[in-house]
């Protein structure tokens, strides 16, 4: 039986769940504003910069394979590991606060993208069946929890770098990955007792073997083109993962100061907050296709003339043009793709489909650090630009009404 969209069981749930996609975001937002600091902390070249995020992108894929099979077998314990992940980030960005070598920044990023990349199976898995006919709207209100945390993370670390160092900011962070982690926990207590008063009986999750929750997966990929629509997610990946990188790089480099960097970023994000939850309104009530494909060719075009002409007041009017589609894309294709699975073994299916998109991610740091390095971020911009227009091209080839016959 459908739950009540309304039952306070899922409210808090998609409270909680928001809050804590801000503080995600708002670290991993708030450090690339850091990493002009990081750099000349260390001396590092943009090529060892794209290698830190490479390191981050490949272990996020390959810790998503056990962690999907994990999160469908032991479902009826997803709240210790949504509650696990969130502390693990804390640890992570501990590690790299404290770190004395470069080199030691790569164990905080595999720690960090191993609690990240788990962290999101479970929790888009909860969201999706608690919320089967609003997915669109529901993870775009997820979403704008990302986007909060995208506007302040870069805007607070921005202004904190005119008075502390790095290092000093990052373990200050630490403390939210904590707090969300004790929410978490005391929030899944109380939504068991608050579900079962709405429906008048527990919810039982019984485990999937893993040999079924295999089958499943291999129906769904043969059966669909949900692979087609992952390779867009992938490029979409390989996209933000550039921007995000390299963008603070190379306005430090022009002469920005952090706290410009920041204001920029927060601007990025602050317009998708406002965008992303009509746009999820739109796609479910006139399809995904219709919103997303003009989404990701929107974003090939700015980030084009953001290349051939993004200096003085054009570089901020157009990242502020960007923030409309930037945010959007990411909780469309990710309602997409639940929506084909309809609870089969959810999060194996995610965690396969995050493999293959965190290593397609995992190349673009260090092409876009050689083109940044060698060529200019003009180039960088442009290689960005073709990605965004072929994910359009792909996902305007998926045939989404077989894919959701397919699945009745």
């Amino acid at each position: 039986m459908r739950k009540n969209v309304l039952s306070r069981g899922s409210v808090s749930v998609i409270i909680c769940f928001s809050f804590s996609h801000a503080v995600f975001h708002f670290l991993g937002q708030g450090f690339s504003v850091l990493i002009p600091s990081i750099q000349q902390t260390f001396n590092i070249t943009p090529i060892e910069i794209g290698a830190l995020i490479t390191v981050r992108e490949i272990t996020a894929g390959f810790i998503s394979l056990p962690g999907g099979l994990l999160s469908d077998y032991l479902k009826k314990h997803r709240s210790l590991i949504l509650t696990f992940c969130l502390a693990l980030y804390g640890i992570g960005w501990l590690i790299i606060g404290l770190s004395p070598l470069f080199s030691l920044l790569f164990l905080g990023m595999c720690v960090i993208a191993s609690a990240t990349s788990v962290w999101h199976l479970p929790a888009m898995t909860e969201l999706g069946s608690r919320f089967p006919g609003e997915k669109g709207m529901v993870f775009a209100i997820f979403g704008a929890g990302g986007s909060i945390g995208d506007i302040l993370g870069p805007v607070v670390t921005g202004l904190l770098l005119a008075y502390l160092s790095w290092q000093n900011i990052v373990t200050g962070y630490v403390i939210l990955p904590f707090i969300m982690a004790l929410w978490t926990y005391l929030m899944f207590q109380n939504v068991r007792k608050q579900d079962a008063s709405d429906s008048g009986e527990i919810p039982k999750h019984e485990p999937v073997s893993f040999r079924a929750q295999l089958k499943l997966t291999a129906e769904v990929i043969r059966d669909t083109d949900i692979f087609k629509i992952n390779i867009v997610s992938g490029l979409r990946g390989m996209c933000f993962a550039v921007l995000v990188t390299f963008l603070p790089l190379y306005m430090h480099d022009s002469g920005f100061s952090g706290r410009s960097i920041g204001f920029h970023f927060g601007l990025l994000w602050a317009i998708g907050l406002v965008v992303s939850p009509y746009a999820g309104h739109l796609s479910d009530r006139f399809g995904r296709k219709i919103v997303l494909v003009p989404t990701l060719l929107f974003s090939g075009v700015l980030v084009a003339m953001l290349a051939l002409w993004g200096e003085g007041w054009r570089f901020t009017a157009l990242i502020a043009l960007l923030g409309l589609s930037i945010r959007s894309d990411y909780s469309l294709i990710s309602a997409t793709i639940i929506d084909i699975v309809k609870q089969r073994a959810e999060s194996t299916m995610l965690g396969i489909l995050s493999f293959s998109r965190f290593l397609m991610g995992a190349i673009a740091p260090l092409i876009a650090g050689v083109l940044y390095q060698y060529v200019g971020m003009w180039a960088t911009l442009l290689f960005v630009s073709v990605l965004f227009l072929i994910g359009a091209a792909v996902f305007a080839s998926v045939d989404l009404r077989k894919n959701t016959a397919d699945n009745e």
